[in-house]
């Protein structure tokens, strides 16, 4: 099964193998491709494993079942945390539970009973009687009187209800507000679920549903998400169900249709009555917009039809931009005007850099850059990294980033997290730490694949193919470059499958292979999956440029440069500056191309990208050693060399060492014996530490998110270059290479 199927299968049994393989074995073909959500109760789960444990339970005496029913209703499928007060207030001894500690079912705490594995308090819980499990919630749901418990108590009094009631379903729908508003939307859509289970109002029950969906959604829960929205009566949803791991371009029409439909009946994008309740019951609209803050930079109580929309025409953006598809962005930026709908600033910057509008795009960039303040919506703050990434400013983004992640933590959105963390990898990437930048995406990539947001994973995927690019980690780089252009050429998602191109057009240029390089980067002038994409066209325009200059055929680079000097003198980044002199350096000869190289290292100490002024000063020591300018030749050589083995790019630091050499120049060698990070690759560095404490590996596959075959060539490349044949020689060669 794919990497995110697997993630979330093993999440759905609680990590417990016997169950996985259950679970495995009955998944459909659409499952296991990732296209439908996977089961949801734990008997059509594990059905199997499920009975043993409902066995061992039975075995225990009643006072003990009835004890373990207590505390598994506390916990499953929603902690409640009132198992002493609820046991103190029946008068029960819990001496009873000694038996269940016995036999290592559970044992008691001084915070309650802690059971063996998940499956079993589920069992203890399943195999009890109707009537008890009803008891046992009105024992519950009594001695929940404290402040802030109002959504627990209305969970156990809703468990315990058997039929229809109007009054208990708006008392959920209340208490599903008040927990969502504490950052809770796990328990949010728990209480929704039992709303719609208990409303008796046929046509309340799919407006409580796409609630809850949204709620799932924002728990990190996608599967529960998509089963909901197909109960719900919110296209909306779909369409962001589909931006997020489905097809990009299928998500762009139904956001921008709904947004439409919306805005021209003069109702909520998403369904009901205008004016209608509170925002507990009546904003469906604002369920689904993660982060509606985006829109106006708060989150309304509730979102008005502009607001819906607004959010519904930005994500139908952002959909556009994922593909890569300049008509849609078009399309969505004539919506929005003709409607008199404001969109967020960074995709309206993203749609006018796309249409070569770099003036209007620097504006509406530097306006969302500068919303990034403390606190503030997690969806506005990944907004500003992106606005100031694009802008060159990747201090801030880093910042904006960090906050988002922190923001989205706290308002418990565990689908925004992965998110924010991609963007500060880019900043950490830029500014010359790809390995921090590797370590921070691959964690990522877990969370992205662990809340089925499986298009955010592939341009994880990308991302770090260009990392393993940069620290030489071929093998690696091709891996992940595939499996993301793979997945992007099925879902439509060009940006994804361009960031993939130009991660193996890097590895090409930096490993000599110039027409190789040139090749793929001039595919990423065409737009749309599995050709180009604009915003990663202008991106890689500085190595095109090298790629051609190397290969002599300089025609269409110079109208690449021509694009991109426009862009960077808009903008004004220092950076982008700095890479445009670079480009008009490579492009010229002599004494000009001598001054070009000047500028364009005046800029870079400007600037934060301290990778690409390595790589400047790399092509610069070239230039100036074929003018036989040898003294100065040396010294931008040597501080390349000396950046390069700092960041761990060892075919950078290689190509510098050839230039060394081609100057008579004896290079340091990239390394003692003792001095593995000289030797190893980071990839091979980081294999290499994991399988001496002791990780077989198929655990180090787990852990990187490769394969174990992968795995085992890494470790072979190991041995190679350090000239051992055993586990126990890496163990002690890593051993004194650290003291």
């Amino acid at each position: 099964m794919s990497e995110g199927v697997r993630v979330r299968v093993l999440r759905a049994v609680h990590g417990d193998p016997r169950a996985a393989t259950e679970l495995a074995a009955v998944l459909g073909e659409h499952q296991l491709a990732g296209l439908e959500p996977l089961p949801a109760e734990p008997v059509a789960v594990a059905p199997g494993l499920l009975r043993s444990q409902r066995r061992e339970i039975r075995t225990l005496p009643p006072d003990t079942r009835r004890l373990l029913l207590i505390a598994a209703a506390d916990q499953y499928p929603l902690a409640t945390h009132a198992f002493q007060r609820a046991v103190t207030a029946a008068r029960l001894d819990t001496g009873p539970l000694d038996d269940a500690e016995a036999v290592g079912v559970a044992h008691q705490t001084s915070a309650g009973v802690v059971f063996r594995d998940p499956w079993i308090r589920i069992a203890a819980y399943e195999t009890a009687s109707a009537l008890d499990r009803r008891e046992t919630h009105r024992l519950l749901a009594r001695v929940l009187r404290g402040e802030g418990e109002a959504p627990r108590r209305s969970w156990h009094r809703a468990s315990a209800t058997l039929g229809p009631s109007r009054r208990l379903a708006g008392e959920l729908r209340a208490s599903a507000h008040e927990a969502r508003a504490a950052g809770e939307h796990a328990l949010a859509c728990a209480l929704l679920e039992r709303a719609a289970a208990l409303t008796p109002d046929p046509r309340e029950r799919p407006r409580l549903l796409a609630r809850a969906a949204a709620d799932a959604w924002r728990s990190g829960d996608a599967d529960r998400a998509r089963r909901l929205a197909t109960h719900g009566d919110v296209d909306g949803l779909s369409g962001l169900l589909a931006l997020r791991a489905g097809n990009a371009t299928e998500s762009f029409d139904a956001l921008l249709a709904e947004a439409v439909r919306g805005m021209e009946s003069g109702e909520r994008a998403l369904g009901g009555e205008q004016g209608r309740g509170t925002d507990g019951d009546r904003a469906v609209g604002g369920a689904l917009i993660e982060g509606a803050g985006a829109v106006r930079g708060v989150r309304p109580a509730v979102p008005a039809a502009s607001d819906v929309a607004a959010h519904l025409v930005a994500r139908a953006t952002e959909a556009a931009v994922y593909t890569g598809d300049l008509r849609r962005c078009l399309e969505a930026a004539a919506v929005a005007d003709r409607h008199g709908i404001v969109t967020p600033g960074t995709l309206g910057g993203l749609a006018a850099a796309f249409e070569g509008r770099y003036e209007d795009a620097r504006d509406l960039l530097k306006a969302a850059a500068g919303r990034c303040g403390p606190g503030g919506d997690p969806t506005s703050l990944i907004h500003s990294a992106i606005a100031a990434l694009l802008l060159g400013d990747h201090t801030l983004a880093a910042s904006a980033a960090v906050r988002a992640a922190a923001s989205a933590r706290a308002r418990g959105e565990s689908m925004t997290v992965p998110q924010a963390m991609e963007f500060r990898a880019y900043a950490e990437f830029w500014t010359g730490r790809p390995r921090a930048a590797g370590a921070a995406t691959l964690d990522a990539l877990r969370q992205a694949y662990a809340t089925g947001q499986d298009n955010g994973a592939c341009h994880l995927q990308a991302a770090l193919a260009m990392f393993a690019a940069v620290t030489g980690d071929e093998d690696v780089c091709r891996a992940r470059a595939e499996a993301a252009r793979t997945y992007a050429l099925e879902r439509g998602l060009g940006l994804a499958a361009a960031l993939a191109l130009w991660a193996l057009a890097f590895l090409d240029l930096s490993t000599g292979r110039y027409a190789a390089s040139a090749s793929r980067l001039r595919a990423l002038a065409g737009f749309g999956p599995g050709h180009g994409h604009r915003a990663v066209r202008h991106l890689a325009t500085p190595h095109y440029v090298e790629a051609a200059v190397r290969t002599g055929d300089t025609r269409v680079a110079r109208a690449a440069h021509a694009d991109y000097d426009r862009r960077a003198s808009a903008v004004r980044s220092p950076d982008d500056l700095a890479l445009s002199a670079r480009c008009r350096a490579l492009l010229s000869t002599g004494p000009e191309a001598v001054e070009h190289y000047r500028t364009a290292l005046d800029l870079h100490a400007g600037g934060t990208r301290d990778f690409e002024r390595a790589r400047t000063e790399l092509l610069f020591g070239g230039a100036l050693r074929r003018l036989r300018n040898r003294t100065e030749a040396r010294d931008r050589l040597h501080s390349a060399l000396e950046a390069f083995e700092h960041f761990g790019a060892p075919h950078c630091a290689a190509q510098a060492r050839g230039e060394l050499r081609a100057l008579g120049e004896p290079a340091q060698p990239p390394g003692s014996p003792r001095d593995l990070a000289g030797l190893l690759t980071a990839q091979q560095l980081t294999v290499a530490r994991m399988a001496a404490e002791g990780a077989t590996n198929r655990e180090i596959a787990s852990r990187l998110l490769l394969s174990p075959r992968t795995i085992d060539h890494h470790l072979r490349g190991v041995f190679n270059r350090l000239g051992i044949r055993s586990r126990i020689e890496l163990v002690r060669l890593l051993a004194s290479s650290e003291e």
